[in-house]
């Protein structure tokens, strides 16, 4: 049997300022702030991650803060939008909110069966909220500052800018189990999953576009999903046999990681599903202290010093 991924595990992306990407995120968009911890590669940077309530796979957006390092730029060998969905009834709710925060936006618009609003953030990352018939019930607090009948639900899927797109084409279908939904000019679209399923991966095929530069306001990976450590495990072995370099299997504490290229250059995760984020907090505690790895334990004071202080959802101070 063809093994499949289920769908986007998270999606990681570089920003500036963190507080300016705390309030954006939770405070205008109304994620949830799942977990703060520190980028395990690089401790004195913050690692954080937003979601629905209990950072259900799917949901999970995170970022890594680097105050005052120059502005990325997107390109070709990059995930240069990601999209959320939003229930159908809600886009003038969110044009409103939008409007009333300030922030630009386009749109609604159509592409393919949807429609999108595009957006950025506050470093200038591509978003785009997707309104769709089967949006998922929402999980998120009650008392959040977005009602649940207009939430973000999760992921609707990303857009990855690339050359020439057939043999990242390809990898999606042949190896990750990914089916084609759909061509629109230069854009090709791959769904996860049997028809109607939300997910998709756009492929945006641009020949003479610039190459992508990783830096504040860019995606640094995308993740995928598989179901424990033993599918992970075949998943790195088929991987291999291809021919590409990929990472031993990495615990990240909340999920364990593989890593390579792809054809076009974005850089693929497989992250398990388990353990979870309530793995060291429980569940109505996630998110409002720094959670630290066991082997940086040791260092929490000096870590401590050296992140810079943030406020987070309810006034929440931190590094705590």
């Amino acid at each position: 049997m063809s093994m499949q991924v289920s769908g986007i595990h998270h999606v990681t992306a570089i920003a500036g300022d963190p507080q300016a990407n705390m309030d954006f995120y939770t405070g205008i968009l109304g994620l949830h702030l799942v977990k703060v911890t520190v980028n395990y590669d690089d401790p004195q940077t913050y690692h954080l991650y937003y979601g629905d309530e209990l950072g259900h796979p799917g949901t999970i957006l995170t970022f890594f803060p680097w105050p005052g390092a120059p502005r990325g730029r997107t390109g070709t060998g990059q995930v240069t939008g990601i999209a959320f969905t939003i229930p159908d009834a809600s886009l003038g709710f969110w044009a409103d909110r939008l409007k009333a925060h300030k922030v630009e936006y386009t749109g609604p618009g159509h592409r393919f069966d949807e429609e999108v609003i595009g957006l950025r953030d506050a470093d200038g990352l591509q978003l785009e909220l997707v309104a769709t018939t089967n949006a998922p019930a929402p999980n998120l607090r009650p008392d959040g500052p977005v009602p649940g009948e207009y939430a973000i639900r999760g992921f609707q899927g990303v857009t990855a800018a690339v050359e020439g797109y057939e043999r990242t084409a390809g990898l999606l279908t042949a190896t990750l189990g990914l089916r084609q939904a759909g061509e629109l000019g230069n854009r090709f679209r791959f769904a996860v999953g049997e028809t109607g399923a939300p997910e998709f991966v756009d492929l945006l095929c641009l020949p003479s576009g610039p190459r992508g530069r990783v830096a504040v306001g860019t995606v640094h990976h995308i993740a995928w999903r598989t179901p424990n450590d033993e599918s992970q495990r075949t998943w790195r072995d088929k991987i291999a046999r291809l021919g590409y370099n990929v990472t031993p299997i990495i615990d990240r504490t909340y999920f364990h990681s593989i890593y390579f290229r792809e054809p076009a250059g974005v850089l693929f995760e497989i992250a398990t599903d388990p353990p979870g984020f309530e793995v060291d907090e429980p569940s109505d505690q996630l998110g409002r202290r720094l959670t630290l790895p066991s082997w940086l334990e040791i260092s929490r004071s000096e870590l401590a010093e050296s992140l810079p202080a943030i406020r987070g959802p309810e006034g929440r101070r931190f590094p705590s």
